[in-house]
């Protein structure tokens, strides 16, 4: 594999736990990965409560926008190394064709997005999927990406996904 690693998060509407993951490994990933988030279906603007937990834990939103994922399907597009989906109607869609054959992966979150309470209710399920997130993030960046073999390495990205409070794909109807 390559020095930097090209990874798309996917979501239904990239705008809260797909984006939160690619700021998360951007900044986590000192310089060795390059994340990306896009959706089957872009909402028109990131979740004011992304926003908020983003901003709260110091991170840049310069470089963050709602994007499809046939951005990122088109020839001349960056080669993927890796996609993962954190959300379970994405998991559901038969995806595009990516460029470079990347590793897939499901890390389905609960959508914090849904939640209908109150607003520091609301903030609170924002809060927990930035944390599980963050988590995820943390133990890919833990593995020996160079010393793994595709398929060990495919069988610790599925076991990543499968921590603290994950949701499974949806099945595609």
């Amino acid at each position: 594999m390559s020095d930097v690693h090209n990874v798309l998060f996917l979501c239904s509407g990239n705008s809260a736990r797909s984006v939160m993951a690619e700021a998360i490994l951007n900044r986590e990933g000192g310089g060795k990965f390059q994340a990306f988030a896009a959706s089957v279906d872009p909402q028109p603007e990131l979740h004011p409560h992304a926003i908020a937990v983003l901003k709260n834990f110091g991170y840049e939103l310069d470089d963050l926008s709602v994007k499809s994922w046939s951005d990122f399907a088109q020839s001349g597009s960056n080669n993927l190394h890796f996609v993962f989906t954190v959300c379970d109607v994405a998991a559901g869609e038969a995806p595009p064709e990516w460029p470079g054959q990347p590793i897939t992966a499901h890390w389905g979150i609960p959508d914090p997005a849904k939640v209908v309470a109150t607003d520091a209710e609301i903030a609170a399920a924002f809060d927990v999927a930035f944390g599980m997130l963050r988590r995820r993030v943390e133990q890919l960046l833990a593995l020996p990406i160079a010393k793994l073999d595709r398929m060990v390495l495919a069988s610790h990205l599925t076991e990543i996904g499968r921590a603290d409070g994950a949701t499974p794909p949806a099945k595609a109807g």
